[in-house]
C-alpha cells in the first residue's frame, strides 16, 4: 500500500455477491445537504440516486431490444465483475477482477462511445472469491464527484481504496481481516463527509466510517462473527437519519455520524444479501438462509416487527412504488405486496434464476435473469402484466444502470468457448 495509507484499523449455489455489488448513499427522503451533490444524469453509486433502484421517471427507457436492436454501442471490458457500472458526468466506471492473476482494479470508459479512457490496477494479485456465482469484483463503486471509492476482499483482508477521477490513488486503508465464505460484495455508502464500508465475516467483521477526503477513521465498530452480504444504507425515518444493517440474525439501526446504536432487534436471517428499502415507516428484511423470509420492521418504533412472510427473496433487492413492494423471488417469480401489511397482491412467473436486482423506471419494472433475459412489467398493484421480454448476451449478474433514457448492462458472452465481458449501452433508436 502507498505511503499515504491511512492507519491500519482493527471500513452461490448461492448467487449473492453478485447483485449485491450492493449499496450506497442517498435516500429518497433524506436531506439533500447530507449527501454528495451529483448531476441529474449521474448514477453514482449502487442502486442509483435514491439507493432504492429507481430511475428518473421523466425519461423514456427502451422497452424492447436484442443483441442489435436499440444497441447504441458495446465495449469489451477486462476480467470478470458483478458490480454495476456507475455514471458520473461523461464517464462510466466499473470494478473488475482478472481471475487468472487475481488482480483487481477500476476501468473508466467514455459514456457516449464506450471507449476505454484509463485502467488502474489496485491489487496485482490476491483476489478472494469462492462461490461459482461470485466474483472478485462484486462491489459497486461509489463516487462523490471528486473521488471513486471501492472495497475489495484481497489477501485475507477487506481493503478500501480511493482514487481520483483520473485514476490516481488518493488513499487506502484496511477495514478488517476477511475469511471468504461465498465472496465479498458490500458496496460503499457515502454520507455527509463520510464513506462507510461494512464487511461481515467469521471472526473480525467490522463497519467503519472514514473522512472521504483524507481517509482518517471517524468511527468503527465490530460486527457479529458471521458471513453476511448486504451493504449498509441510510434512510431518513422518524425525523432522523438511520444507518440500517440486516443479517447476522438481527436488524440494527445506527447513527451514521457516530456509529452509535439507535435500536436493534433479533430478526432477519443469518445470511442476507438484499439492500433494504423503506416506505418512510418500515425497513424491509429479506433472506433465504437458514429460513426464507420477508419482514417489515417499524423504524419509527424501535424496530418493532409489523409483518413477516415465508417468501424466499434471497438475492435480488426490492423496489417500492406507491406503498407497494415489488420483488423477484430467486426462483423467477415476480410478486407485489402491500408495503404496510405484507398482503400478497399478485404473482407472475418470469422463469430462470435471478441475481441482479430489479429497477423501477416510471411505471415499469425491469428484472434481468442470470442468462441475460430482461422481463419488463408494470408496477401496478392490480395484476401482473408483462410488457416485453428481451435477451442480451449469455450471462448477467450485475444490476443494470439507468440514466438519461439509456440503460447500461454489464453482460458476458461466450463464443467458441471463450468468455468475454462487455458493457452494452441501450437507447431508443430514432
Amino acid at each position: 500500500m502507498k505511503a499515504s495509507l491511512a492507519p491500519l484499523v482493527t471500513v452461490f449455489g448461492l448467487a449473492f455477491l453478485i447483485h449485491c455489488g450492493s449499496l450506497v448513499a442517498l435516500t429518497t427522503n433524506a436531506s439533500a445537504q447530507d449527501y454528495p451533490a451529483m448531476g441529474e444524469r449521474d448514477w453514482a453509486w449502487w442502486r442509483g440516486p435514491t439507493a432504492m433502484g429507481e430511475a428518473d421517471s421523466r425519461q423514456e427507457y427502451p422497452l424492447e431490444w436484442d443483441n442489435e436492436k436499440n444497441v447504441m454501442w458495446r465495449s469489451d471490458v477486462p476480467g470478470r465483475g458483478h458490480g454495476s457500472p456507475i455514471l458520473v458526468a461523461d464517464r462510466i466506471y466499473i470494478a473488475f477482477c482478472d481471475e487468472t492473476s487475481g488482480s483487481q482494479g477500476v476501468l473508466a470508459l467514455d459514456r457516449e462511445t464506450g471507449k476505454h479512457l484509463w485502467k488502474k490496477i489496485i491489487h496485482e494479485s490476491g483476489a478472494m472469491t469462492k462461490n461459482a456465482k461470485s466474483s472478485g469484483a462484486s462491489s459497486t463503486i461509489a463516487c462523490d464527484g471528486k473521488h471513486l471509492y471501492i472495497p475489495f476482499a484481497n489477501a485475507g483482508k477487506v481493503v478500501l481504496s480511493t482514487l481520483t477521477m483520473d485514476g490516481k490513488m488518493a488513499w487506502q486503508t484496511v477495514l478488517c481481516d476477511y475469511q471468504v465464505h461465498q465472496g465479498f460484495a458490500a458496496s460503499p455508502l457515502l454520507y455527509k463527509n463520510l464513506v462507510i464500508v461494512v464487511a461481515d465475516t467469521k471472526g473480525n467483521g467490522a463497519i467503519a466510517a472514514y473522512d472521504r477526503e483524507h481517509g482518517l477513521m471517524i468511527w468503527k465498530r465490530e460486527r457479529p462473527s458471521n458471513p453476511n452480504y448486504p451493504s449498509a444504507i441510510v434512510h431518513r425515518i422518524a425525523d432522523r437519519d438511520q444507518l440500517i444493517l440486516i443479517g447476522c440474525d438481527e436488524v440494527i439501526s445506527l447513527e451514521p455520524s457516530t456509529g452509535d446504536t439507535i435500536w436493534s432487534r433479533e430478526g432477519a436471517t443469518t445470511e442476507c444479501v438484499t439492500t433494504t428499502v423503506t416506505d418512510g415507516v418500515h425497513v424491509y428484511s429479506s433472506g433465504g438462509y437458514p429460513r426464507n423470509h420477508l419482514a417489515a420492521y417499524r423504524a419509527d418504533r424501535q424496530g418493532e416487527i409489523a409483518w413477516e412472510t415465508t417468501d424466499r427473496l434471497y438475492v435480488p433487492s426490492l423496489v417500492i412504488r406507491n406503498k407497494h413492494l415489488y420483488g423477484v423471488l430467486d426462483a423467477g417469480i415476480a410478486v407485489c405486496w402491500d408495503a404496510a401489511t405484507g398482503k400478497e397482491l399478485w404473482k407472475g412467473r418470469l422463469g430462470g434464476d435471478f441475481s441482479a436486482s430489479p429497477v423501477l423506471a416510471g411505471n415499469r419494472i425491469y428484472a434481468t435473469s442470470e442468462v441475460g433475459k430482461t422481463y419488463v412489467y408494470e408496477a401496478t398493484s392490480e395484476r401482473f402484466r408483462l410488457l416485453a421480454t428481451n435477451s442480451l448476451g449469455d450471462e448477467t449478474f450485475a444490476t443494470p444502470t439507468f440514466s438519461d433514457g439509456r440503460i447500461y448492462f454489464r453482460i458476458a458472452t461466450s463464443a467458441s468457448g471463450s468468455r468475454q465481458e462487455q458493457i452494452v449501452c441501450l437507447g431508443n433508436s430514432l
